[in-house]
């Protein structure tokens, strides 16, 4: 019999209000149980007294019903919802500044092309590109860019919607 905890990652959905200090409120509450966040996005919704996070947590089962009930505990938070168990969608977006010179200029543009990223920036010695989908899909051409020498690296962290 195996006593090994199962870790993943879960992605929850938490409604709260859109006023100074919420974000601090649940940063500080993951901090004070030692809770990890893996990613985090936040931004208004279409009503501008609503914003939605998008929140990644490490942990087993235990931890994330935690963490829910932590959350829920808030006045700020409004709903909590595990999108782990559910179909949803979600996305990603990543800003990769990659030094290059001009001999491998063509192969940094290809790679893009491959992944359905987009160049936004060029110089001499970089290219900035812009990528959008699943994490998985970013940690692939983080991982194959890496070889060419990535001078900076900017991820929005997960968001996330229920299908339908």
């Amino acid at each position: 019999m195996s006593n090994s905890i199962e870790l993943h990652k879960s992605t929850l959905s938490v409604q709260v209000e859109n006023h100074f200090g919420v974000l601090a409120r649940i940063a500080g509450l993951f901090s004070a149980r030692g809770f990890n966040i893996s990613s985090l996005s936040v931004a208004e919704t279409e009503d501008p007294s609503v914003s939605i996070m998008t929140i990644v947590v490490d942990g087993d089962e235990q931890i994330v019903d935690q963490v829910k009930k932590q959350l829920n505990k808030l006045i700020e938070v409004i709903k909590v919802r595990d999108l782990t168990e559910q179909d949803y969608v979600s996305r990603e977006l990543a800003l990769i500044k990659v030094a290059v010179d001009s001999a491998k200029r063509r192969e940094i543009i290809e790679i893009a092309d491959i992944f359905k990223g987009r160049v936004v920036d060029i110089s001499h010695e970089n290219v900035t590109i812009e990528v959008t989908g699943s994490s998985e899909k970013i940690d692939a051409i983080i991982k194959l860019l890496t070889g060419y020498g990535i001078k900076e690296l900017a991820r929005t962290g997960k968001v996330a919607l229920i299908r339908g």
